[in-house]
């Protein structure tokens, strides 16, 4: 018999049970970053839930108060899911935290739930979880990504800006914009900066510290990982060293 458990952590038990990504690579620089990040957010409402399975980790969901989320979607009264995951599929693990999220905002007296997909990576969850969890497509943005809510009343729905284009040209040589919400940021950064340095091009990296500054300069609703060169828009999430190369070749 399967023993299912969530386990939500906090600044007390941070330290012994870690975060689910990366969590073979504890002393990268990724990971330990993360968990930094972690402990200066859950004061600001960030809840990080861990499904475990006969005590070893099988996914993860991580939300907060949209006032103070990693999503660039304006709103008022939500909670933005940031991250869901599981690697132990067709159990409903994925809906389990999906529900314990819903059972949060309710709790919490918000008006709804957020979540931001892309069919196009693996770095947002999949749609099809969240519309079997009572979720509405309700806007779209460039490069693919889709809003969706679970709202529990009949408030302002939430909404993605309309200025990627002018965001873009904010940056005329190759920029990373990023925080450190998401542990592989650091490696997808280091990439870039490989790739840039084989073909002879600086890289500047703008690390965002507060909520104004991800929605004032993020060129996607991703929020946490951004890539720049030219006013053109080069990745969102992590690429290798060989695909970075061949986008930046292309712009140049």
């Amino acid at each position: 018999m399967e023993q299912i458990e969530l386990v939500e952590l906090d600044e007390d038990n941070l330290d012994g049970e870690g975060c689910y990504s990366l969590r073979s690579k504890p002393t990268s620089t990724g990971y330990v970053n993360k968990n930094k990040w972690l402990m200066g957010r859950f004061n600001e409402g960030l809840t990080y839930i861990k499904i475990m399975e006969n005590s070893k980790p099988a996914g993860f969901i991580e939300y907060a108060p949209i006032e103070y989320s990693s999503r660039v979607v304006y709103g008022e009264n939500y909670l933005v899911i940031h991250c869901l995951w599981v690697h132990i599929t067709g159990k409903g693990y994925a809906s389990k935290l999906i529900n314990k999220n819903i059972e949060d905002a309710k709790e919490q007296n918000k008006d709804g739930v957020i979540v931001i997909t892309n069919p196009n990576t693996s770095w947002t969850p999949s749609k099809d979880v969240f519309i079997k969890n009572h979720f509405k497509e309700i806007d779209h943005a460039p490069y693919g990504f889709e809003l969706l809510v679970n709202k529990f009343g009949h408030t302002p729905d939430p909404y993605f800006p309309k200025d990627w284009n002018k965001r873009l040209k904010l940056f005329k040589g190759l920029t990373i914009l990023r925080t450190e919400q998401c542990p592989f940021v650091d490696v997808s950064t280091n990439n870039i900066v490989q790739a840039a340095n084989t073909l002879g091009i600086h890289a500047e990296i703008i690390d965002i510290k507060s909520r104004e500054e991800l929605l004032r300069l993020s060129p996607t609703p991703y929020g946490i990982y951004g890539v720049i060169f030219k006013s053109k828009l080069v990745s969102f999430h992590r690429l290798t060293v060989h695909s970075a190369i061949k986008r930046l070749k292309g712009l140049i």
